[in-house]
């Protein structure tokens, strides 16, 4: 099975790539490397493109003949408001069509889509499942939320789709990213001797990065998920809560955070839901195995091996901070 990747060389992609050549498979990456290529570069199994989602000759020329598809490619996160609109519309949204367009001129038999559990946006509910309303409110989960029906419209004859929408993704990746709430607040931390808390009452779904691998690793293969919409997500807690167990795991590895500050910030992120994952359990038998503390240790693991050099601020670190930085249009 040839896999083609979109967005291969971003912080969920760079170590899934890794994984699924450990696994034996032939990779293709097509990525435009925004905060640069981390991916093992001679590897007999890999292709990488540099090239945009929204160049349809060159990416229509790059996908492999019936090769599966793993789009994970966007504009991301949900603070990518503060970025010109036009660019998460042109990406996110127009350039899924293209992406659709171009599996089909290339016979692709399975394309799964990495959506976000953010689509749900503010809910009090205590157990949200896929068939709750959709209350997107950024752009960045609007057109998320949007292409879904986009994509089942388009599966239809041999093209099989499967959509997955996540958790807060979480844990160590080469590609780092200190802007997902369970990777900064351990990051405040091990940098900064303190952890802030930005807003606080704000619930969170989490998803370790080696359950989102296992996850896609068995949407590859899995005949039940075609056409299905799957949550997948674990330890749906609060910011605060969240930052109260970041503190205690450093605490049980390191003496000195067992005091550490917790400081409270506001925040403009509102997004608040508690997501129920049962579907994909009792149908795909999936269910996560890693936990945030499983997380935290891995991010703490990587800053005393000095894999942070550039500090936790650093714009690389941050996706909207790199993309605002370099005026990515």
């Amino acid at each position: 099975m040839k896999i083609f990747v979109t967005g291969g060389g971003g912080y969920v992609g760079t170590r899934l790539v890794e994984d699924l050549l450990d696994d034996g498979f032939e990779v293709m990456v097509y990525d435009a490397f925004f905060f640069g290529n981390f991916l093992p570069f001679g590897h007999k199994n890999l292709e990488i493109v540099k090239g945009d989602l929204r160049d349809s000759e060159l990416l229509v020329q790059s996908i492999p003949i019936g090769s599966t598809v793993i789009h994970l490619a966007c504009i991301s996160n949900d603070a990518s408001f503060q970025l010109n609109p036009d660019l998460s519309t042109s990406v996110n949204y127009d350039a899924f069509s293209i992406l659709l367009e171009a599996c089909k001129a290339r016979n692709i038999k399975r394309f799964i889509y990495a959506s976000t559990s953010s689509v749900y946006g503010v809910s009090d509910e205590p157990e949200i499942t896929e068939t709750h309303s959709l209350k997107p409110i950024t752009l960045y989960n609007k057109y998320k939320a949007l292409c879904e029906p986009i994509l089942l419209e388009f599966a239809k004859d041999n093209f099989e789709a499967t959509i997955f929408r996540p958790a807060t993704v979480c844990g160590y990746s080469k590609r780092m990213r200190f802007d997902l709430s369970v990777n900064v607040l351990t990051a405040s931390a091990l940098f900064k001797n303190r952890i802030t808390i930005f807003g606080g009452s704000q619930l969170r779904p989490n998803l370790h990065i080696l359950d989102y691998i296992r996850l896609v690793k068995l949407l590859l293969v899995s005949d039940e998920c075609v056409g299905e919409i799957f949550n997948a997500g674990d330890q749906n807690l609060s910011i605060l809560e969240i930052g109260n167990l970041v503190k205690d795991t450093l605490g049980g590895l390191e003496k000195k955070y067992k005091d550490i500050e917790l400081a409270t910030e506001h925040s403009d992120d509102i997004r608040s839901y508690h997501i129920n994952s049962d579907k994909i359990k009792n149908l795909l038998n999936f269910a996560p195995i890693f936990d945030i503390e499983h997380a935290v240790l891995e991010i703490y693991t990587a800053f005393k091996d000095n894999r942070f050099p550039l500090g936790m601020d650093n714009m690389l670190y941050h996706n909207v901070k790199t993309l605002k930085t370099n005026n990515i249009e």
